[in-house]
């Protein structure tokens, strides 16, 4: 096994975690939901907080105030689940979600005004008429299934978490209200659990804080109290209205949600860290179709890549967890970037590169995570400098690093994207020879990657004779089995005036004037390989 070169920095393998706090991977979720849901950060952790302080002053058993925190902090941890289908109602599927938490949902005439204002907005004007009259009729339907959908969602992942039947079962009701007019409307009144009647409150507390103000809040409260509101919650929460918010401190936000949480405090360890970093994924990777097996797709080929390196298996699980969570951050970037069929503007391109450093900041309040989290965000890193989001260079880039982004970049050329079909797998290889030839990837990187997605080893670029490029390597072996120019050109699904450009530069280089020349030439330096 080919050892790593002695500069490469070394991996860290003091920061692995041996266990973890589930608030904190909770929270670090919630960040993440606060970006998909057009709230602002930390909006998730302030309900989490606000939460727990209504619960206890409600008189709330220990096992119900667990509940309450954890509901309040994965209350939108369905928000991916319709993504597609959102765009495409509305040309994104952030904004809308955000003017959707100000709506009185039993207002029929607020919903019109949210449809007639948000669908088909980037549509032409006959389109638009359309789709906005469908919606008119249609509406509440979809809006029911919609959001039966999301609470089903994370209800699933909560339940993949570990978290309590308590927990599970509030999730529910995300979306209910104490009439019977929320969604998906399966209950109301007593018949709801006592974490989804807090959440309701504490989440439209927050909520409003931030869209207008806390006199706007306060009136919300006093006016939907025994509409959306159980009316003993908004009670205590009015009364103690001024004291709540008071204790909310921005700036310590994050120390305060994990001193909320009841004790005892709820671990991960062993395979449940694993369990919590592929919902993670999984709940990354739901935000587009087009994105449904990348996460874990690209863990399984970095873990693979990184025991053929020989690294430490701490750093291998700490890689594959990077890798799980690499892609977190794509949740706060819309749909409308992520599946535009042509090329992005140089606008839609900065916002696209904003989701690496997401998925950095997902993490980074928290000790235990953040060397994660940094590791993550790195997947767009190079070699030379010009990746992003931080533009390190290899100095800086460790081990981990270089074959996460190795294998993020070979495993999305290997997926079809909107603007582009699926590479083949041997396309997609002689793509990362050629960022390798230009010394934007780690050739050992490269190389480990390959071979776990099941290439032969080949010679390496900066191995390669004469100067020969990874491009022209192909070719070379194409002519060896006397393929025209023609038939290399649809071999490597390239022009056969571009084969005809690469035969005469391998002839320079080789020093040949014939194709049988080259071919001699090719045996004589072990560029042949069996079929």
């Amino acid at each position: 096994m080919r050892q790593m070169p002695a500069h490469h920095p070394p991996s860290g393998t003091s920061d692995v975690p041996h266990r973890v706090r589930a608030a904190e991977v909770c929270a670090a979720i919630s960040l993440a939901t606060d970006l998909g849901t057009g709230q602002p950060l930390e909006h998730g952790l302030r309900t989490a907080i606000l939460a727990v302080r209504i619960g206890e002053l409600h008189g709330l058993a220990t096992r119900d105030l667990v509940d309450a925190y954890y509901v309040a902090l994965l209350h939108s941890f369905g928000c991916t689940s319709d993504g597609h289908e959102a765009q495409q109602l509305y040309g994104d599927d952030i904004d809308p979600r955000a003017a959707f938490a100000l709506l009185d949902t039993a207002n029929v005439a607020e919903i019109a005004a949210f449809l007639q204002g948000h669908v088909g907005a980037d549509r032409t004007a006959p389109e638009r008429a359309a789709m906005v009259e469908y919606a008119l009729h249609n509406g509440m339907t979809i809006a029911h299934q919609t959001f039966a959908m999301h609470c089903e969602v994370a209800q699933r992942f909560a339940g993949w978490l570990g978290l309590s039947p308590g927990t599970v079962a509030a999730l529910e009701h995300v979306f209910e209200r104490w009439d019977g007019n929320g969604f998906p409307g399966v209950a109301a009144g007593g018949a709801l659990p006592l974490p989804a009647r807090i959440l309701h409150v504490a989440r439209d507390i927050s909520v409003f804080l931030t869209a207008s103000g806390p006199e706007a809040a306060r009136a919300i409260l006093t006016a939907r109290s025994g509409a959306a509101y159980d009316p003993v919650i908004t009670a205590l929460a009015l009364e103690h209205f001024d004291a709540l918010i008071e204790a909310l401190d921005d700036t310590r936000a994050w120390a305060q949600t994990l001193e909320a949480e009841p004790a005892p405090h709820l671990w991960f360890a062993g395979d449940e860290i694993d369990a919590a970093f592929t919902a993670i994924a999984t709940f990354a990777d739901l935000k587009s179709p087009w994105f449904r097996t990348h996460s874990t797709g690209v863990a399984d080929l970095a873990e693979a890549a990184a025991w053929r390196l020989a690294l430490p298996s701490p750093d291998v699980t700490r890689l594959r967890h990077a890798a799980l969570a690499h892609d977190l951050g794509r949740v706060g970037v819309t749909n409308a970037i992520w599946e535009k069929p042509g090329p992005l503007s140089f606008s839609e391109r900065e916002r696209s590169r904003l989701h690496a450093h997401f998925t950095e900041r997902a993490f980074a309040q928290s000790e235990t995570l953040a060397s994660i989290g940094v590791l993550a965000g790195s997947h767009h890193e190079r070699l030379d400098g010009s990746g992003y989001h931080r533009g390190r260079r290899s100095v800086d880039l460790p081990v981990e690093a270089r074959i996460l982004a190795a294998a993020d970049h070979y495993y999305s050329l290997c997926e079809a994207r909107p603007y582009r079909p699926a590479c083949a797998p041997e396309d997609a290889a002689a793509r990362l020879h050629e960022e390798v030839s230009a010394g934007r990837l780690d050739p050992d990187a490269v190389t480990a990657v390959l071979a776990a997605a099941g290439h032969r080893e080949e010679p390496r670029p900066r191995d390669l004779p004469a100067g020969l490029t990874a491009r022209e390597l192909q070719v070379v072996r194409a002519l060896v089995l006397g393929l025209t120019n023609e038939e290399i050109a649809v071999r490597l699904r390239i022009s056969a005036k571009t084969v005809g450009h690469h035969v005469q530069h391998i002839y320079q280089k080789a020093g040949v004037r014939s194709r049988a020349a080259a071919t001699v030439w090719a045996f004589e330096h072990a560029l042949v390989t069996p079929l």
